[in-house]
């Protein structure tokens, strides 16, 4: 693949920041002109100069291993360009699979783009038995998303829902996604085989759900600034309610403006067991393909340098 390939929506930024794709959504950029896009890349650098000795402590203790998982991305014809989703799963995932990269897919309408991720990890499997992802399913009602996750219960090493989508206003209304209860959420965790996760934990009430429902692994995101929601980071929301969240489940994982492996760090050290990676894995395979994942993945999963 080329940069000069004009079907893709990514302007290939020297840094991707959130300014150089304002106001194209469908696109690769977010909503209120890529507010909370911005916000993400900038806030991890705003938590480490609150506490600089946090992020040095943490990597002296010896205890650091990243781990990294490609986030999960759909709507990749409308958003980036690819001409269907099968092609762009099959390209992503093998690619993040060689990377080294944990895997993840997404759900949307129609169809076809949860089934591609699926059928993508199962081709994986033919030559690495092993392999999982995490699924997040979309906020619909609990019969429909118990469906799917029967679909996808072969390759799934846990299965979440993507409760922030629900802000998506043409999709909410399109397929009539909920806001969900934590009633409704403990039935799907209680009918489910895999672990359970909860995405799109970003305001004080997620908070509540969460200490309801009490989920396996709850993922700190914002959507990558691409949905209405209350403005602010991921970084920051981490570092306010990552201790009150951690109390309430198994793991925390986060997503949102991570480019680099001080990013992923910072992220660990504010008590992130993952983190999620979206834009720059999806730029690296649109420009250089599975060569240029690769290279995206080992310049996260270095030795960060203070």
């Amino acid at each position: 693949m080329s940069d000069s390939t004009p079907s893709f929506k990514c302007h290939f930024c020297a840094v991707c920041n959130g300014t150089g794709c304002i106001g194209e959504l469908p696109g690769m950029g977010g909503v209120r002109h890529n507010e909370n896009f911005r916000l993400n890349c900038d806030g991890w650098e705003v938590c480490r100069k609150q506490d600089p000795r946090r992020l040095k402590d943490f990597l002296d203790s010896g205890t650091y291993s990243p781990r990294v998982r490609v986030a999960p991305v759909t709507g990749a014809v409308e958003n980036v360009g690819f001409e269907d989703e099968q092609c762009f799963y099959y390209s992503m995932m093998f690619s993040a699979h060689k990377a080294g990269l944990g895997l993840c897919i997404g759900d949307g309408t129609p169809d076809i783009k949860l089934q591609s991720g699926i059928a993508a990890v199962n081709w994986i499997c033919r030559d690495s038995p092993e392999t999982k992802a995490t699924v997040f399913i979309k906020p619909y009602d609990n019969t429909r998303i118990l469906e799917r996750a029967d679909w996808a219960s072969s390759i799934a090493e846990c299965i979440g829902i993507d409760i922030d989508s629900y802000n998506i206003a043409t999709m909410r209304n399109l397929v009539q996604l909920e806001k969900k209860t934590s009633a409704q959420l403990k039935e799907i965790k209680q009918h489910i085989s895999a672990p359970f996760a909860i995405k799109g934990v970003f305001t004080e009430e997620d908070v509540e759900l969460v200490k309801e429902v009490k989920p396996d692994v709850v993922v700190v995101s914002n959507h990558g600034g691409r949905i209405e929601t209350r403005t602010g980071s991921t970084a920051e929301y981490l570092l306010q309610y990552g201790g009150e969240l951690r109390k309430n489940c198994g793991e925390l994982w986060v997503d949102g403006g991570i480019r680099t492996a001080l990013d992923v760090a910072t992220a660990m050290s504010l008590g992130a067991s993952q983190v999620l990676v979206g834009r720059p894995v999806v730029t690296a395979l649109c420009k250089g393909g599975t060569k240029a994942v690769v290279s995206v993945a080992e310049s996260l999963l270095s030795e960060p340098e203070l």
